[in-house]
């Protein structure tokens, strides 16, 4: 199905109601992988991060990787869950190339973190709270590159390569309850709900949960059912939708695909689906498995988890200020709106601001920077903001030199696009481009004498009192010093030579 064949949105959303659900996968931040001692440092050669145990061999023997339990039970603890107090992995059984003892281990009926919430805001600052089913423990598989097809997937490419280092690093699975109710914002609240995941995972310093790594990432289920009935409708399932934005995108499509399917008559094929960002468009999987399909039973080379109730609660207390009330905290702080705190949320710019803070810049010059400026470059770069090749001290250099009367604010983006340009730090690009603020009388007084020469007709009215007129010559003067006068002796001194009191 292309996208001209969707049903519109409204249409969809008027006579269906979006049921869905979101299974996340975090890769955690170890140095070791789930069950062997083998590195986890990306960019290393293919291959070359691998043992007998990470490759299935036989008489190889898993042993847990006790950081990897403390980060699920730190997560599931963020996310107001129970802790298991005896929890074990399971044997999930399929073939496929990149699981290389043809099994991954996880954990199935007895996850070590269940039933909690996150409550997330949404773009209008309401608040929606995403129940949780469970966060489970589990390993990654290898990777798989098929080379000589067109789309960069299996079918019609030539042939694959496999690397294994990936293989047995720790994931957390985060899996939400059926998310229902969310009517026509259902995109907006899955994405709202990744967005916050994501700030959590960061907050708890488990993972850099860099979707655009791979180190997070989101599978969309979605069904569809009639206005008014209970039932859930068949679901299928986005695998690996990596940008929040795509999260968004991938469910408003499936809830048009789906609609469409069902308003001609058609069934929805329970399935999984490809994730196309060029146009936001999703293509067949494969059949979706159940349950049974994998033939769980319990991991006979492991010994159950048990958290001991008092580690469990020293990690409670342990746990850093979570993101919601850490962005009460700052929008008090720094005195701004709700409308305004959702933004700088939105552009993902609160660590970036915290940052130019802590290196000295005041919040609203740090805040303007980042949401003005340097906001503007990365959209046009399309990256994101925190992508931008600016340093959060570099920021806060720019700032002190404008509080200082170096640099005026036309001079400062001047030295920022030097900075992102790759011209050094923001010092070396005034002494660069020589940017800093004339503010020497001797200089000034020169481009005055031939502003107002230049412009009699005015200096005439602001003789005659009309002190508004003074920002037309002040604007002359800085033409004539290229942007680089210093606005407020620029005004004094206009006003000192017409003899006006200011």
């Amino acid at each position: 199905m292309t996208v001209t064949d969707l049903l519109s949105y409204d249409d969809a959303l008027a006579a269906y109601d979006p049921v869905m659900g979101l299974e996340v996968h975090v890769e955690l931040g170890t140095a070791t992988k789930m069950f062997c001692g083998c590195a986890t440092e990306p960019g290393a050669e293919p291959n070359s991060q691998v043992c007998p145990t990470c490759l299935g061999l036989p008489g190889s023997l898993p042993v847990v990787n006790a950081t990897a339990v403390e980060s699920a039970v730190k997560i599931g603890l963020a996310l107001n869950c129970e802790i298991a107090e005896w929890c074990r992995f399971a044997r999930k059984n399929y073939f496929y190339p990149d699981m290389p003892k043809n099994f991954q281990t996880s954990q199935y009926d007895e996850p070590i973190a269940f039933n909690g919430y996150l409550d997330v805001q949404l773009e209008d600052g309401e608040v929606f709270r995403v129940h949780i089913e469970r966060a489970h423990m589990e390993e990654d598989t290898g990777k798989s590159t098929h080379v000589g097809g067109a789309t960069g997937r299996i079918h019609g490419a030539t042939y694959s390569l496999l690397d294994y280092n990936r293989a047995g690093i720790p994931l957390i699975e985060i899996v939400t309850k059926p998310i229902e109710g969310a009517g026509e914002r259902a995109p907006e609240v899955a994405k709202a709900y990744v967005a916050e995941l994501r700030e959590l995972i960061r907050a708890l310093g488990v993972s850099e949960a860099r979707m655009e790594r791979g180190q997070m990432r989101c599978d969309v289920n979605l069904s569809l059912r009639p206005r008014g009935e209970r039932a859930f409708g068949t679901r299928s399932e986005t695998k690996n939708v990596n940008s929040l934005r795509s999260v968004e995108r991938a469910a408003r499509f499936e809830i048009q695909r789906h609609a469409a399917v069902l308003s001609s008559g058609g069934t929805i094929v329970q399935e999984t689906r490809h994730f196309h960002e060029e146009d936001g468009s999703t293509t067949s999987g494969r059949v979706k498995e159940e349950a049974e399909d994998y033939r769980y039973f319990p991991e006979p080379d492991l010994v159950p988890v048990a958290p001991a109730r008092d580690w469990v609660e020293e990690l409670r207390g342990g746990l850093p200020e979570l993101p919601r009330l850490r962005r009460g905290r700052l929008q008090e702080e720094w005195g701004i709106s709700d409308h305004e705190m959702q933004s700088v949320l939105n552009a993902g710019a609160i660590d970036l601001i915290v940052a130019t803070i802590e290196a000295g810049a005041d919040a609203a010059s740090a805040r303007k920077w980042w949401m003005g400026e340097l906001a503007r470059h990365a959209n046009e770069a399309g990256v994101e903001l925190a992508e931008v090749a600016i340093t959060p001290a570099q920021v806060a250099r720019v700032s002190a030199l404008v509080a200082a009367g170096d640099l005026n604010d036309k001079l400062a983006r001047q030295v920022i696009e030097g900075v992102l340009a790759g011209e050094g730090d923001p010092d070396a690009v005034v002494e660069r481009r020589g940017l800093k603020v004339v503010s020497d009388d001797s200089a000034l007084g020169a481009a005055v004498d031939q502003a107002i020469a230049d412009n009699a007709a005015i200096a005439d009215k602001i003789r005659g009192g009309n002190l508004a007129a003074a920002g037309a010559l002040i604007g002359a003067v800085m033409k004539l010093t290229r942007g680089q006068a210093d606005a407020r002796r620029v005004r004094e001194l206009v006003l000192d030579k017409l003899g006006v009191q200011g």
